[in-house]
């Protein structure tokens, strides 16, 4: 929408049409519903053209109509009901001013549009004698036309009519552009990223190959000198098969001191076999015991990894180190220096297309990264009060919601560029730790706290999840949670909005049923405190991040059974968050160093690390549909990076 508004301006600047480029932009800044509105059209022919008898624009104004929709093949249907109403508005347009006393405006109307008229419908005849007729209300060739209740029908067909054709079937054709230019950029980007990772297969693949050869190579040497050294015995042997007699003893003793060259080539390969072997009933570090573990290293290089029977995978990279990580190749990275204090929250909007950020002076930003998108929307939000928390409406970039320290939560439109609605929490309850749009419903959910004290959360803060219609802008109902329950930290829809995830200080893990507004499980995560939730990309599993750093994949299928788990080493003082690729294969972790890891989901490859900040990691978040992430950091900055 925002693309097509500024083509618009671009060319009532170009034309010089000043006065009506003031007037776009004053509907514009009242404008909130961003979308067609059947009732000013109804108001502009019912309200405006025929009480001001302005016959031409109206017959214009259905021309245009005509010749929007001729220009499709299968909108004939449509083009043949708009040549009706046509017909029915000008017939209304006569008989109001044959009820106003204008015989005038009739005759006036007929002269310039009477041929036309007779040329495309015969049934015109009979109204070229109404102008004549001494009481046409009466009349029983006219008096249908004259009832109100043919008026109020003609109204609903309008109506429905435009409100089919642009709500339903039809966009205007400057929305097309806007899309087919952003479905045009994505393809590039998309077109971009995969050239760039066939380079790096077509690269992998020559190494391997190299690999490969030089193995043959090596085993095939090994082998012939192995032949070759028991021919020589054996030859030896049959030569002087005579001394064997006369110097048995010798020979034995010979033989049991020095090992043969075939007994060596025997022993070398028992000990390459010793770089796999098995234990029974090994405990894990996550306290699981396994009855079947196989470890098994190639060149005495790489990391390890442990495969359980279950099919639990723990990696062994928190010996690794984060800071042993390679750094992703980086395709291109923004740094946006708006704020002025520490990062609290940066999150990507529905397409991806506009970011809010927001610190803890209580200011939020929002901008863009790419410079072919409209920075229309950008703006800065000043809300009094640290932002807890951010999320942006999940069917389109027009609103965001901000969370704050002190019970505030604001929907910014960000079309209008103001605040549509400021709400507040119970006073019992007056941090909002966490907000979650629904992907389905006009709903949201925020997750309040009794208190919050310089960015620490203790085990005495109580929770309060709060159910609220975006349309009313009121509560709809509280989810129970029990009598005095822990803070909840994080939430997260599934992809249809029937399931709410919420974690807790006490590292439980709630699970609700939003249709019926009741808990359905829940189970312990943590010994300590949770801060971030989300569903995997299947939504088969959950991830959730301890205080303690602790990264934990759950099955949704076998209630407590662990899938995957890894150490991050985030500082446990910090608010720390996770985010999720698209593909759902890279885990984006907040961190206590200057570098946020990037751990591969349940894969024997070495994880990444982002290029440093200049101070901590404290907010993450990745593109919903590109492999592009948001950090944000206490050094006021929040960098945008596309990889490789």
């Amino acid at each position: 929408m925002q693309y097509a508004e500024e083509l618009v301006r671009e060319f009532l600047v170009f034309r010089g049409f000043t006065n009506t480029l003031q007037s776009f932009e004053n509907e514009l800044r009242t404008d909130v519903g961003r979308g067609f509105q059947v009732d000013k059209l109804l108001d502009l022919i019912f309200s405006v053209y025929v009480p001001k008898f302005q016959a031409e624009k109206l017959v214009g104004l259905f021309g245009f109509f005509k010749q929007c929709l001729s220009s499709s093949s299968t909108e004939t249907m449509l083009l043949a009901s708009l040549s009706k109403l046509e017909v029915s508005v000008l017939r209304y347009y006569i008989v109001y001013a044959m009820r106003s006393g204008r015989r005038d405006k009739v005759l006036e109307f007929f002269g310039t549009s009477g041929n036309d008229l007779m040329r495309k419908d015969q049934d015109w005849t009979p109204w070229f004698a109404i102008p004549y007729v001494k009481n046409p209300s009466s009349d029983p060739q006219f008096r249908l036309y004259f009832s109100k209740e043919w008026y109020e029908a003609l109204r609903v067909a309008v109506r429905n009519f435009f409100d089919e054709i642009f709500n339903g079937t039809r966009i205007p054709a400057l929305l097309s552009i806007s899309l087919e230019k952003n479905t045009i950029s994505r393809l590039k980007r998309e077109i971009k990223q995969l050239n760039s990772k066939l380079a790096q297969l077509q690269a992998l693949l020559e190494e391997k190959d190299a690999q490969l050869c030089r193995s043959r190579s090596h085993t095939a040497s090994a082998t012939d000198a192995s032949i070759s050294h028991s021919t020589s015995s054996t030859l030896s042997s049959g030569v002087l098969d005579e001394n064997i007699v006369s110097s048995r003893d010798n020979q034995d003793t010979y033989s049991h001191a020095t090992p043969s060259p075939d007994n060596r080539v025997t022993q070398d390969l028992v000990d390459a076999a010793k770089a796999k072997f098995d234990f029974e009933s090994l405990p894990t570090p996550s306290g699981h015991v396994t009855t079947s573990l196989s470890l098994s290293s190639e060149n005495g290089a790489g990391g390890s990894s442990l495969m359980l029977q279950d099919g639990t995978i723990e990696t062994g990279r928190e010996v690794e180190g984060e800071e042993e990580f390679p750094e992703v190749k980086v395709d291109f990275q923004e740094t946006f220096l708006g704020h002025t204090s520490p990062i609290t929250r940066c999150r990507f909007s529905a397409s991806g297309n506009n970011i809010a950020s927001a610190s803890t002076d209580g200011t939020v930003r929002i901008w863009t990264y790419d410079s072919s998108t409209s920075a229309s929307r950008n703006a800065t939000i000043y809300c009094g009060a640290e932002i807890m928390s951010l999320d942006w409406e999940c069917k389109s970039d027009r609103l965001l919601l901000i969370g704050t320290a002190y019970g505030g939560i604001k929907a910014w439109n960000v079309d209008a560029k103001r605040v549509v609605c400021d709400l507040n929490t119970t006073e019992a309850f007056p941090s909002v730790l966490d907000l979650k749009c629904s992907p389905v419903e006009p709903i949201f959910v925020s997750a309040a706290a009794s208190r919050h004290v310089s960015g620490h959360i203790d085990d005495s803060t109580f929770a309060s999840l709060t159910v609220w219609n975006m349309k009313t802008w009121k509560p709809m109902t509280v989810l129970p949670l029990g009598e005095d329950p822990p803070a909840i930290t994080s939430l997260c829809f599934n992809h249809n909005g029937k399931i709410l995830a919420a974690s807790a200080t006490d590292g439980m893990i709630h699970m609700f049923d939003m249709s019926a507004g009741l808990q359905i499980t829940g189970w312990p995560a943590h010994d300590c405190g949770i801060r971030s939730i989300l569903f995997g990309a299947d939504e088969t599993s959950i991830f959730s991040l301890g205080t303690d750093g602790k990264v934990l994949e759950w099955s949704l299928q076998k209630q407590g059974h662990v899938l995957w788990s890894i150490n991050s080493k985030s500082s446990s003082h910090l608010r720390h968050e996770m985010a999720l690729d698209a593909n759902g294969r890279r885990l984006l972790v907040s961190s206590g160093s200057v570098r946020a890891p990037i751990y591969q989901i349940r894969s024997r490859e070495s994880g990444l690390r982002t290029l440093p900040h200049s101070a901590s990691v404290t907010t993450v978040d990745w593109h919903p549909t590109l492999p592009i992430f948001l950090t944000g950091s206490a050094d006021n900055s929040v960098r945008v990076t596309s990889i490789l």
